[in-house]
C-alpha cells in the first residue's frame, strides 16, 4: 500500500498532504451579493467530487473559483499545494493544470476541430506540432470524435463539440478537470454521449469537479456528492447516501422537487 492512500487525516482535521484541490474559508461578492461564503472544501487525487443545488446557490462560481477565472475575496484556494497564481504566465500554467469545461463550447470557430485540440499543447506546454497532432488525434479518437478532425466546430453537433471540448482540456494533461455544467446547453439526446465520456475518465481515474443538473451521473459516477443552497456548502456525502437520505432540509426540498417529476 503507497504512503499516499495511508496519509487520509482523521476525520475533521485539516487537509493532509496530499489533498490534489484545498479551498480553505473562501468568500466571493458580487456586489452586495455574497456568493460563496466560507466554503471549506478538500479533494483527493482520482476523486470524483459532483456539485449540484439550486440555480444561484454558487456552484458555478466555486468552480469557476477553482481555476481563478473568477477572483475570490478572501481565503485561499490551492492546487497541488501550490497557492493560485495573481496572474501571467504562472496563472497560464495553472489553467493548464486545470482543464475547464463549460456549458459553451468556447471552440475557435475558425480553427479545426484538430487544430482546436492541438493549439494549448503547441501555445502553453510547447509541445512540437507532430507530437501535438499525435495526441490530439489519439484523444479525439478517445472521446469518439477522430472522424471529425478536419471538420470545424460548426459543422459538428453539440454534443460532439463538447466532446471535443474535453479532448482538448485532456491534451494538456490537467492534473484536475472542471466541468461547469456541460450538458446545460445541450439536446437531450446528446447529454449521454457527454456524459458517457466523463463516466469514462472518472473509472480512469481523473480527478474532477462537476456542476451539473444530471442526478443519474452523480449517483453513478461521484465519490462524493457537495450540495450547495445560498452560497454555502449545505451537505457533502457518499452519492447512496445523499439521495437516499439527506440529512438537511434544504437537500431534502431540493431532491424531492427535482427527482419526482
Amino acid at each position: 500500500m503507497s504512503d499516499v492512500s495511508m496519509a487520509k487525516g482523521p476525520k475533521g482535521a485539516g487537509p493532509v498532504a496530499h489533498d490534489l484541490v484545498v479551498l480553505t474559508d473562501v468568500n466571493k461578492h458580487f456586489g452586495a451579493l455574497h456568493v460563496l461564503q466560507d466554503i471549506n472544501l478538500s479533494i483527493r487525487p482520482g476523486e470524483v467530487v459532483v456539485v449540484i443545488g439550486p440555480s444561484g446557490s454558487g456552484k458555478s462560481t466555486l468552480c469557476r473559483s477553482i481555476n481563478r477565472l473568477e477572483t475570490i475575496d478572501s481565503g485561499t484556494i490551492t492546487i497541488d499545494g501550490k497557492p493560485l497564481p495573481a496572474e501571467g504566465r504562472e496563472l497560464a500554467r495553472l489553467r493548464a493544470d486545470v482543464g475547464m469545461v463549460f456549458q459553451s463550447f468556447n471552440l475557435f470557430a475558425h480553427k479545426t476541430v484538430l487544430e482546436n485540440v492541438m493549439l494549448g499543447q503547441v501555445k502553453v506546454r510547447r509541445r512540437k506540432r507532430e507530437e501535438a497532432e499525435r495526441k490530439a488525434r489519439a484523444l479525439l479518437d478517445r472521446v469518439g470524435v477522430g472522424n471529425q478532425a478536419d471538420k470545424y466546430p460548426a459543422q459538428l453537433s453539440g454534443g460532439q463539440q463538447q466532446r471535443v471540448a474535453i479532448a482538448r482540456a485532456l491534451a494538456m494533461d490537467p492534473k484536475v478537470m472542471l466541468f461547469d455544467e456541460p450538458t446545460s446547453a445541450l439536446d437531450p439526446e446528446m447529454i449521454n454521449e457527454v456524459l458517457e465520456v466523463m463516466q469514462q475518465l472518472a473509472r480512469e481515474g481523473m480527478t474532477m469537479v462537476v456542476v451539473t443538473h444530471e442526478m443519474g451521473f452523480a449517483r453513478s459516477a461521484a465519490n462524493r456528492v457537495v450540495f450547495m443552497a445560498d452560497g454555502r456548502i449545505v451537505e457533502e456525502a457518499e452519492p447512496h447516501q445523499f439521495f437516499d437520505n439527506p440529512r438537511s432540509d434544504r437537500a431534502k426540498d431540493f431532491l424531492s422537487k427535482i427527482l419526482h417529476h
